[in-house]
């Protein structure tokens, strides 16, 4: 199974269009949506590009291929204008044996500091942070995909979950890191 998983786009339409390049070049099975989906929230800047208008039509042409949470920005109102749910705090996917916990990270007893009891083998795919991270815990391991919109460590990206493996990549395709079980 191949999984393309993106957090944090914002609304910021040429970023989502670079995605939708790498969905097409990628061609996952799935599509995972970490949350802040549409809007920029009250903390941010608004993101070059900002129009949630032409972005919900982009991520309505994977509707029957995403798997999406919520963020912190995202709201009611975002649920509207999408073909997908994207409401639930958190969702479970399984992947070649793996169990993949999917959260945005800002919900309490569901952050990375205070994840939700895993087992080895498992992975906990979040966002919020704008930051790439891909390490292992006691044989979980730990992906944060990156913003593609409001990178936070200086690159917009996005990860792959491939036979086994992610790897952390950014939005002009060109592989950052790699990592497994």
């Amino acid at each position: 199974m191949k999984l393309l998983v993106a957090s944090d786009l914002h609304g910021a339409a040429p970023a989502v269009r670079a995605l939708a390049a790498r969905v097409e070049a990628e061609a996952p099975d799935r599509v995972i949506l970490l949350g802040d989906l549409l809007y920029h929230g009250p903390r941010n800047d608004l993101p070059h590009g900002y129009a949630p208008k032409e972005v919900a039509p982009i991520l309505n042409g994977w509707a029957g291929r995403v798997t999406a949470v919520r963020g912190n920005c995202d709201a009611e109102v975002d649920q509207m204008v999408l073909d997908f749910p994207c409401m639930a705090d958190y969702a479970l996917v399984e992947a070649d044996g793996h169990a993949l916990y999917l959260t945005h990270g800002h919900v309490a007893r569901m952050t990375p500091d205070d994840p939700p009891p895993l087992s080895p083998g498992d992975a906990y795919l979040s966002g919020h942070t704008h930051v790439k991270t891909l390490d292992a815990r006691d044989g979980v391991l730990f992906v944060n995909p990156g913003s593609t919109s409001i990178p936070k460590d200086g690159s917009a990206s996005y990860a792959v979950y491939e036979r086994g493996a992610f790897a952390l990549k950014s939005l002009s395709g060109e592989t950052l890191a790699e990592g497994g079980w």
